[in-house]
């Protein structure tokens, strides 16, 4: 009795594992995302660079470098900052050195729509509180199975400088430096989502203007 009792509990135990097993595959796509670069660009510049990192956020910026803004006329203003990635795919599977596997049409992947949020490292995390509000935005591009595409997305929306934390930094010398995630979202041409998530070094605080 002992024993039938053992190997209907085995039998129990491999019957989850197999279907468990089922479920973590089903929906996968072969390929997934990889990012090849991640920049970020300072909105108020009046010529934004792109760069590695980290991101100066500037929440309160005045413009007196055009023609309807001047020093005699200033022009307080809130920009957006701006980031922009480089993906690529890479096959989950590739083969063996004499027949490796080669991706076709079918892995191409659509990008959606991406997802950022942001943390502290001291691990006071409180959105509206310690940091800005996480946000999703809308784009859309085709990573191709060879060659890369490059997106560009808002790392920082204008309305959260005028939020908390962040309005309290315009009239106050604290810098808050965070570290932003940024996940991008996408389906291959056979409907299996793919996703893939990149981070970077944000200061925020009212620096000098240009």
């Amino acid at each position: 009795m002992r024993r039938i009792s053992k190997l209907i509990g085995l039998a129990a135990i491999v019957a989850s594992a197999a279907s468990c097993g089922t479920a973590v595959r089903e929906g996968q796509s072969p390929v997934y995302l990889v990012i090849n670069q991640l920049l970020v660009a300072r909105g108020s510049a009046s010529n934004p660079t792109y760069a590695l990192g980290p991101l100066t956020s500037d929440v309160y910026t005045v413009v007196t470098n055009t023609s309807t803004c001047t020093i005699a006329n200033p022009c307080p203003t809130i920009f957006s900052d701006l980031g922009q990635v480089v993906l690529s795919l890479s096959l989950k599977n590739i083969g063996s050195a004499g027949p490796p596997n080669t991706p076709t049409s079918n892995n191409a992947v659509t990008i959606s729509r991406y997802h950022v949020q942001y943390r502290r490292a001291d691990g006071r995390n409180t959105q509206g509180v310690d940091v800005p509000y996480a946000f999703d935005g809308a784009a859309t591009g085709t990573v191709p199975v060879t060659g890369t595409l490059s997106v560009f997305f808002t790392a920082v929306r204008s309305t959260a400088k005028e939020e908390s934390p962040l309005i309290q930094l315009v009239t106050s010398s604290v810098i808050i430096t965070a570290i932003a995630d940024v996940t991008f979202y996408g389906t291959d041409q056979v409907g299996n989502q793919v996703i893939v998530t990149g981070s970077f070094q944000v200061d925020f605080g009212n620096f000098g203007d240009f």
